[in-house]
């Protein structure tokens, strides 16, 4: 069984990163790990789709289907109620988080069952 790893687009006003790159993804997937990106997730940070495919990522046509039922999900900033809402229950959220400042946010990804590793707390 691969680990499913989701690359949602990002929505916070002004963002041009995305969560991974096609080189990441070949990585991921040479490991195989299935990696889903959501369609134009990339293009802020001039990656096309077709980057990602050729990867190896699977372009999928929203959030929701990018989340359903992924172990890890990746993140540039930290999610809105709207996208917490899609991540599955036992899930790795992976991300900038800002948990010092960010209290509501931790309190939501908790009860929805949600584990999460902030980047800018990795050594």
């Amino acid at each position: 069984m691969s680990l499913k790893i989701a690359v949602p687009r990002t929505t916070a006003e002004n963002e041009r990163r995305v969560a991974a790159s096609p080189e990441t993804v070949k990585k991921l997937t040479a490991l195989g790990c299935e990696v889903r990106v959501e369609k134009g997730a990339g293009e802020g940070a001039s990656y096309t789709d077709d980057m990602f495919t050729a990867a190896g990522a699977k372009i999928v046509a929203s959030a929701q289907e990018a989340c359903k039922g992924a172990d890890i999900i990746t993140c540039v900033q930290a999610p809105n109620d709207k996208e917490i809402a899609l991540l599955p229950k036992g899930a790795l959220l992976i991300g900038m988080l800002a948990p010092y400042k960010n209290d509501r946010l931790i309190g939501k990804l908790a009860a929805a069952g949600v584990n999460a590793f902030a980047m800018e707390l990795m050594p």
